[in-house]
């Protein structure tokens, strides 16, 4: 399908009256309607996409799928057309159904990771295992599609219409494993639900996006989802165990009937049982299901081996030979914007970039910096307008607990004045100094390190831009660290 029109029926939906209309394409921007398109209007956080039935009935479409709060709000306008009218109680799970059958390819092994932190490291390491295999792999999420095939995404888990778009053209492309990052937001909304796992996995549960969710039982339903919902019964859960909400995603995964591969420090079928750091990585010992390997990880940072550990046991759960996939673990390289080194001084000083945008990431990060350094840890951190505001004093406290000096400096504001976001961050952090420019922060905090000493930019990580109101400037941390070391240590022309 997704070239030539169809009959609504064959999408898996039924309207009111038995009204069966040929389906052209779908959408759910009525601004980009054309002649026969199912139009799939949904309710919103700000407004419902009812609104806008109206329109999308001008411009052509043929058929509307919404709530019955949808049906209502645009009553008038869907009596006064020949429009086929599909009302459900769940119309974001029967929209991802819907495009996955319209679309009708994606890669055939697919596997989705959700947890707070670690999807992005945990997806592209699954897909660097895959490809130092020898097979066709891409990971979708916040950084993009990546791999053997590459693809621009506006959301980490796209909405449905664009997810299976983009699968399709995977498929197409020759793409035949992919791993996806599962957003807390993206399982709630049912983007998912047409996407066809073999596995997936859970990296850990801290405090995020309560903004959205509003506690922390509605966050953890949400990404329970997809082990309840998602997954397929005959699918393989790949699940750490050292987070206490991990025990609990384990009995939500058996009850479904799923198999289920446990991962931990503490125990589990892929057990880690030594970590060796030095100045460059780190050698690992880890038994799996009675069997001990010792590999190499060139990956700064203690939490790497569990992101590492995890993404293995994800592509065992795929039916990879697990010595084989053990074999790869030495070539694994650094996920961009994840504890990555930007810059080196002459003197020795280590710079690193990481997305750590949370409390307990920031803690992460910054303790599993320690090992691997052997003189002051310095950390640049800043919170995020329009978010979670009670993070904030949180993420300070975090840094300040951990780094010997903190700077405390301009995430990305959003619509909020960036003065009252510092001052809250700082109240967890008394001690920080406040740089409200950013490039200005980064290049004190470059200043501050001599040898043995290393700096942790935090919050942005991947980021090449830097929003302001309704501004996104250009801005790109590591960048600014390399033109800052550039600048100190006189190698600029």
């Amino acid at each position: 399908m997704g070239t030539q029109a169809v009959p609504l029926s064959s999408l898996g939906l039924t309207a009111k009256g038995g009204g069966n209309p040929p389906i052209a394409g779908i959408s759910v921007d009525s601004r980009q309607v054309q002649p026969g398109t199912l139009f799939a209007a949904m309710p919103g956080s700000k407004v419902h996409g009812a609104e806008f039935i109206q329109y999308a009935l001008r411009m052509g479409a043929v058929a509307v799928l919404t709530d019955a709060e949808g049906a209502t709000l645009a009553a008038d306008a869907l009596a006064q057309a020949e429009v086929a009218l599909v009302v459900t109680d769940a119309p974001r799970e029967a929209l991802s159904r819907a495009a996955a059958l319209w679309y009708g390819a994606q890669p055939q092994t697919m596997i989705a990771v959700t947890g707070t932190n670690g999807k992005t490291s945990v997806s592209t390491f699954v897909r660097q295992i895959w490809i130092e295999m020898g097979l066709a792999a891409v990971n979708l999420g916040t950084t993009g599609v990546e791999g053997a095939w590459t693809a621009p995404l506006a959301h980490t888990t796209p909405e449905p219409i664009t997810l299976h778009r983009t699968l399709a053209e995977a498929s197409t492309n020759g793409i035949t494993h992919a791993a996806m990052e599962a957003s807390s937001h993206g399982l709630d909304q049912r983007r998912l639900d047409g996407v066809t796992l073999k596995a997936a996995g859970f990296t850990n549960f801290t405090q995020d996006h309560l903004d959205y969710h509003e506690t922390f039982d509605a966050y953890f339903d949400a990404k329970a989802g997809l082990f309840s919902r998602v997954l397929p019964e005959d699918g393989t859960a790949v699940i750490n165990i050292d987070d206490p909400k991990g025990v609990d995603m384990v009995a939500i995964a058996r009850a479904r009937g799923c198999e289920v591969i446990t991962v931990g420090r503490d125990g589990g079928d892929l057990h880690l049982t030594g970590q060796r750091f030095d100045a460059t990585g780190q050698d690992l010992r880890f038994s799996y299901r009675g069997k001990t390997y010792q590999k190499r990880l060139n990956l700064i940072g203690g939490f790497q081996a569990d992101n590492v550990l995890l993404a293995a046991g994800l592509v065992i759960a795929c039916g990879a030979d697990p010595a084989h996939v053990f074999d790869t673990l030495p070539h694994l390289t650094t996920v961009r914007g994840r504890m990555q080194l930007a810059a080196t001084r002459d003197n020795g000083g280590a710079v690193f970039v990481d997305y750590a945008h949370t409390p307990d990431a920031i803690a992460t990060a910054l303790q599993a910096m320690r090992p691997h350094v052997m003189g002051r840890l310095v950390a640049i951190v800043g919170a995020g307008g329009d978010r979670d505001r009670a993070k904030r004093p949180l993420m300070g406290q975090a840094a300040a607990a951990h780094a010997d000096l903190v700077f405390v400096t301009d995430d990305n504001p959003r619509s909020e004045d960036p003065a009252t976001i510092r001052a809250a961050v700082m109240e967890g952090a008394p001690e920080a100094t406040e740089v409200g420019d950013r490039a200005e922060a980064i290049l004190r905090g470059i200043d501050a390190i001599g040898t043995g000493d290393a700096l942790l930019i935090a919050g942005k990580g991947h980021e090449t831009g830097q929003t302001i109101g309704d501004d996104v400037l250009p801005f790109d941390d590591v960048e600014q660290a390399s033109v800052a070391v550039a600048a100190l240590d006189g190698r600029l022309a």
